[in-house]
């Protein structure tokens, strides 16, 4: 009998919360390093020692105090750090034993405090100046709850039906589930920004409006679709972030092959894999044109994907989505090597002539990134490799217009933590701008 597959039990949060005591213990484990390493290694610069203190001492709304003070998103970025890379991957237990589960303790203060309802900040005595904030991801949030501590008349517009950006809809519930997110919009929210879903510029919202009508602007818009293949059969095949979109909102729905092909190698292919798998595929392969070693993937996920039971096909190059009767089939890829790096400084992949083969599969996901922000030639904005120019304050070629987030990431990793980090600088710098327009002294 074909065992029946419930999503929410194979897709809910990977890692349970810690109990009360499993939190005391490890919290107690911790050294509170003076100039801790982690502290440095977080790109909010959380005061991580100070907020594990807190836990230690009992003092959970102080803990989450510490960590909201330095990021709005704490509840997300504990879920979805890379803290393998970051934190406790700096940790200085690491040479000695296991290092402090700082991620699980981030999300035991902060979820400490959410499930309760405490709100730990209040909004500011009003500036009397407005500002918009386009774009409800991570960084168009960060940006509009720190201008809402600091008096600002805040609105954001949001394009989707609900806001938190990718957290609310790119992030597998793995990892973070649809109601972290938001949770974290309504915390925004209550901290007097209003929220406006459904609306897009240049759709149903003027860019001439906004700017008459708000003394700054925020772009957070993150990137766009995911970009085409340009080989046939390519109509047949499956947006990677949609995948994962229907695995957050409609997993019953969701439509998933007996054989699946996913085309790319980075965290987001691995998730989309990692939900085939999960969902009753036998077979899950991902193909990745270039080698192991260049692969986009952080080194835990691609160890997780292992584990899993998904396979890796390196140096294969999809060519043709192989149909009959309108049906996915197979995958003809072809066998590649690597030769000189190209622009982006990775060896170039090759093809190898007469190394044509098929995949046998009756589904292709792609994963293979995103398209450049489509605003920065709506608005007509200076960019940088396709990305949203920005100076050290974050503002754009527009004076008064600034951005932060994923749009703007022309160097280094895009990740939700660095987002977030945008958006408080940026909120800082709007704040400078605007105090001193006012005649005041800058904080």
């Amino acid at each position: 009998m074909q065992q029946v597959i419930k999503p929410e039990e194979v897709l809910k949060e990977y890692h349970p919360p810690l109990t009360d005591h499993e939190a005391l213990v490890e919290a107690h484990r911790c050294l509170y390093c003076y100039d801790a390493p982690c502290t440095h290694a977080c790109p909010t610069h959380i005061d991580i020692p100070k907020f594990i203190k807190k836990i230690a001492s009992g003092n959970l709304v102080g803990s989450a105090r510490t960590i909201l003070e330095a990021n709005l998103m704490g509840a997300t970025c504990a879920r979805v750090c890379p803290v393998e890379e970051l934190c406790e991957g700096a940790c200085v237990l690491n040479a000695e034993e296991k290092p402090i589960m700082i991620g699980r303790l981030q999300r035991y203060a902060t979820d400490y405090v959410y499930e309760r309802g405490i709100d730990v900040f209040k909004p500011g005595p009003p500036t009397g100046k407005r500002v918009a904030v386009i774009g409800a991801g991570p960084a168009g949030l960060t940006c509009a709850g720190e201008l809402a501590k600091l008096g600002y008349s805040v609105t954001v517009f949001e394009k989707r039906e609900l806001a938190g950006g990718l957290s609310t809809y790119g992030i597998i519930v793995l990892r973070e589930p649809v109601e972290v997110a938001l949770a974290e919009v309504e915390m925004v929210k209550r901290l007097g920004v209003e929220v406006k879903t459904g609306m897009e510029l240049g759709r149903n919202l003027s860019w001439e409006e906004v700017r008459a009508g708000y003394d700054a602007v925020f772009l957070g818009v993150g990137l766009g679709a995911v970009p085409k293949l340009g080989i046939p059969g390519e109509e047949q095949v499956v947006d990677g972030l949609s995948y994962i979109e229907a695995s957050k909102m409609n997993p019953a729905g969701l439509k998933v092959g007996r054989q699946v092909v996913v085309i790319g190698a980075g965290n987001t292919a691995v998730d989309c894999a990692t939900i085939a798998k999960r969902l009753g595929a036998e077979r899950v392969t991902m193909v990745y044109r270039r080698s192991e070693r260049e692969m986009t993937a952080y080194p835990h996920e691609y160890e997780f994907a292992k584990k899993e039971g998904i396979e890796f096909r390196f140096l294969t190059q999809p060519v043709e989505v192989l149909l009959e009767g309108g049906q996915v089939v197979g995958l003809k890829c072809v066998r590649m090597r690597l030769g000189a790096p190209d622009a982006s400084g990775r060896p170039a992949p090759e093809p190898v002539p007469g190394s044509e083969f098929v995949l046998p599969c009756d589904q292709v996901v792609k994963a293979i990134g995103q398209e450049k922000p489509w605003l920065a030639q709506m608005l007509g904005l200076e960019t940088e490799k396709g990305f949203i120019k920005v100076n050290q304050d974050y503002e754009t070629s527009l004076p008064g217009v600034y951005a932060g987030g994923d749009c703007i990431r022309a160097r280094g990793s895009a990740s939700t933590v660095m987002a977030v980090q945008d958006g408080k600088l940026a909120a800082f710098a709007i704040h400078r701008r605007l105090t001193q327009s006012l005649g005041m002294a800058a904080d």
